[in-house]
């Protein structure tokens, strides 16, 4: 596998091009959404362990579940590579999941990436609710979405646990427990 800059080929923009699932894209769902699939075999043994590096614990944002899930998503190589590096389901939300099924405009497609182990819903909204208040109140000028709010909550619970998103921008600020930096696993800048 050639490399530029230090990444592999699979890291860097491809043929493929944005999101393209959708409206109108309901004839193509079947050939865009198909990551989901593949890892009921990555879960059962069939991908040799040589393969595997460093092995992931993470907590997964949106845009890694819909890059993964899409294969016309600009970020799909980099999230299917990682994928093959989660040892354990990556810990998610709520709201992430809801974002991801309005994205892929696909529910049944996040419900097989929780049936087949890639993440689980690890928060519990209501007894973490003062702390997200505090959070939406601290990052108001940022605007920021209840996800987000969510996952830095789930990361200061989870402090080994790495933040895998495309969203390096807004998460290069955001702090856990006041002022720790969220340690982020992002695709590579391009």
């Amino acid at each position: 596998m050639a490399a530029k800059d230090g990444f592999p080929n699979w890291c860097l923009p491809g043929a493929s091009g944005p999101r393209t699932v959708g409206k109108g894209a309901n004839d193509r769902r079947s050939q865009t959404i198909h990551a989901v699939g593949w890892l009921r075999l990555r879960l059962k043994g069939f991908i040799h362990a040589q393969r595997l590096r460093k092995k992931v614990k993470g907590i997964a944002d949106t845009g890694f579940l819909v890059a993964f899930a899409n294969r016309n998503d600009f970020h799909h190589s980099w999230a299917v590579e990682l994928a093959l590096q989660v040892n354990e389901p990556l810990l998610t939300c709520e709201a992430v999941l809801a974002e991801s099924a309005f994205h892929l405009q696909n529910v049944p497609a996040v419900l097989k990436l929780i049936d087949d182990g890639l993440v689980t819903d690890a928060f519990d909204f209501n007894s973490n609710l003062a702390h997200v208040a505090l959070l939406a109140e601290r990052y108001a000028s940022r605007q920021p979405d209840l996800a987000d709010l969510c996952l830095i909550r789930l990361s200061e619970l989870n402090p080994h646990h790495y933040v895998i998103t495309n969203d390096r921008k807004d998460f290069s600020i955001y702090r856990r427990n006041k002022r720790e930096v969220i340690p982020l696993i992002c695709p590579p800048l391009t």
